[in-house]
C-alpha cells in the first residue's frame, strides 16, 4: 500500500495497516511528520505549537493514539477570569457560569441563549456519516450561516459575536459557511456516545481546548513515525497516480511506488494539485477543485513568566475588535515560561497578511496589552503560524463547505474511486477538522482496504 501524506490520518493508515501485515510506504512532501500539526521550540526545552494543539471530552481516537504513543496530557490552564474586549471596553468573567467560554454580555445573551439551543437541537437532526441526507438538507445547504443569524437574532452585539467564534473554528466568516455544515460540524463534535453540541467546539473547561499534550501534539506523530521507520519517506510530494486494473503506479519527486492500493490522507484542496489517470469522476474533481481550507493564522507572544496569572486571569480572551478574536494560555505545564497565542481567521486574517511583518506584530502585541497589560508589548518571542502559504496545507484549520456545497460534493468526501482511499480530518464523521478526526479517517480507510484484500 502508498500512503499519500504524514499527517494524523496518513499515519494512522499506515500504522493499522503495518499491524496487519501489509506492506505501506507513506509518501510525505514535508521534511516533517505531522501535516498541520507541529511544535515549535520556544528555549529551554519547552515547545509551543504551530497549528493543532488540544484534545477534549469524546476525542478518544487521538487520545487512544497519545496513550500507545505514551504521551500524555495537562490541563489547558483555567484558573481565573477570561478577558472580554467590546467596542473598546475591557471586563473579566468566568468560564464556570452558564454561557461557558461566551462572554455573559447582557447584550447578546437573550439571543445566545436561544441561537445555541436552536443550533444544537437542529444539529441531531444531521446524520454525521452522510449530513447530505438530512431531512431538511437541501434547504439548509442553500442557506449561508449568516443569513440564517440575522433571521433568528436581534441584537447587533450578538451578530458581531458570531465570526469571532466562526473565525477560530473555522477560519472563516459566516457567510462562507453553508448552514448545514455548521449544524453537521456541530453533530461531528461528540462521539457514537454522546450527541456533538456547539459549545464542545468552543468552550475551554469542558470542550476541544480542554487539554494539551507534554511535549506538543506533534510528539505524537513524531514517534509514530519512528515506529514506521524507513517506510516514512519524506521530501516526496506525489505529482502523479496512475490506476490500473491490479494496482496504482504513485509518482513522487524521490521515487515511484507500485502499489495495490493507495491512500491519499491530505486536504481536498492540495488533493486537487495531483495528477490523476485516469481523470477522477466529475464529483470528486469538483470537491478537490470548488471546497477550500480555511484561512487561520496563529500569533504567538512567549515572555520569561505568565504575568496573567499573577492578575488572576486564566490567558484566554474573547474580542470583537481584531485582528486576534480569541486567545488561549500555551505556557509550558509548569509554568517556567508564559505563553500567549491568538486566532487570527476569516477576514481579519485576510487584512492582516497585507500588513508588513511589523505592523502585524505590533497590532497584536496591543491587543495582548489590552488584554493583559503592558508587559504583554514586550515578549521575548513572537512567531505567526500562516498555514494559507504552505503549498501542502493551503490553509487550515478544515476545508470549507459554502452554499450547495455539502450536498452535491459531500458524498465524494469519502467514495473510494477504484483503488485511491481518501483520508484526512475533512473526511471524518466525528470531529472533523480536528486531530481526532484526522485519526478516525485513518482507521476507517485501512479498514476499508482490508476488507477489499
Amino acid at each position: 500500500m502508498v500512503v499519500v501524506g504524514a499527517g494524523f490520518a496518513g499515519l494512522t493508515a499506515a500504522r493499522r495497516l503495518v499491524q496487519a501485515g501489509r506492506s505501506v510506504v507513506v509518501l510525505e512532501a514535508r521534511n516533517r511528520v505531522g501535516g498541520r500539526v507541529v511544535n515549535k521550540e520556544i528555549g529551554g526545552g519547552e515547545i509551543s505549537e504551530r497549528g493543532g494543539t488540544f484534545i477534549g471530552p469524546t476525542q478518544t481516537r487521538i487520545a487512544a493514539l497519545a496513550k500507545a504513543m505514551k504521551v500524555g496530557t495537562f490541563p489547558t490552564y483555567d484558573e481565573g477570569d477570561n478577558v472580554y474586549i467590546a467596542e473598546g471596553s475591557r471586563s473579566t468573567y468566568s468560564d464556570q457560569s452558564a454561557t461557558g467560554t461566551a462572554p455573559p454580555d447582557p447584550l447578546i445573551l437573550p439571543d445566545l441563549t436561544l441561537v445555541v439551543t436552536r443550533l444544537d437541537q437542529m444539529s441531531t437532526e444531521v446524520p454525521v456519516s452522510a449530513p447530505w441526507t438530512a431531512p431538511n438538507a437541501a434547504a439548509w445547504d442553500a442557506q449561508d450561516f449568516r443569513s440564517w443569524i440575522d433571521q433568528n437574532s436581534v441584537s447587533p452585539r450578538f451578530k458581531q459575536i458570531v465570526p469571532v467564534a466562526t473565525r477560530p473554528i473555522f477560519g472563516a466568516e459566516p457567510e462562507e459557511l453553508s448552514l448545514l455544515f455548521v449544524l453537521f460540524y456541530i453533530a461531528s463534535s461528540g462521539d457514537e456516545q454522546n450527541p456533538g453540541t456547539f459549545e464542545r467546539n468552543f468552550n475551554t473547561r469542558g470542550g476541544a481546548q480542554m487539554f494539551r499534550f507534554h511535549g506538543g501534539s506533534q510528539l505524537i506523530a513524531l514517534r509514530l513515525a519512528r515506529k514506521l521507520g524507513r517506510r516514512v519517506v519524506l521530501r516526496s510530494p506525489v505529482r502523479r497516480i496512475v490506476q490500473r486494473d491490479r494496482g496504482v503506479v504513485v509518482h513522487s519527486d524521490r521515487l515511484t511506488v507500485r502499489a495495490r492500493h493507495a491512500v491519499v490522507a491530505i486536504p481536498p484542496a492540495t488533493a486537487g494539485h495531483i495528477d490523476f489517470a485516469p481523470r477522477l469522476p466529475a464529483a470528486r474533481a469538483a470537491l478537490n477543485a470548488h471546497v477550500p481550507q480555511g484561512t487561520l493564522i496563529k500569533v504567538a507572544a512567549i515572555y520569561e513568566r505568565p504575568f496573567w496569572r499573577e492578575q488572576g486571569l486564566t490567558g484566554s480572551a474573547v474580542s470583537l475588535e481584531g485582528p486576534v478574536n480569541f486567545t488561549v494560555d500555551d505556557s509550558p505545564p509548569d509554568g517556567s515560561q508564559g505563553a500567549i497565542f491568538g486566532f487570527v481567521g476569516g477576514d481579519e486574517a485576510r487584512r492582516f497578511a497585507t500588513r508588513s511583518a511589523g505592523q502585524r506584530r505590533a497590532a497584536v502585541l496591543e491587543q495582548y496589552a489590552q488584554m493583559f497589560g503592558p508587559e504583554a508589548r514586550r515578549p521575548k518571542l513572537f512567531f505567526e503560524s500562516n498555514w494559507r502559504v504552505s503549498p501542502w496545507s493551503r490553509g487550515c484549520p478544515v476545508s470549507l463547505f459554502g452554499s450547495d456545497a455539502l450536498t452535491s460534493l459531500g458524498p465524494a468526501l469519502r467514495e473510494p474511486t477504484g483503488r485511491v482511499h481518501w483520508a484526512g480530518t475533512e473526511t471524518s464523521d466525528y470531529w472533523m477538522g480536528y486531530m481526532d478526526g484526522a485519526v478516525r479517517s485513518g482507521e476507517r480507510v485501512a479498514k476499508e482496504i482490508l476488507a477489499e484484500l
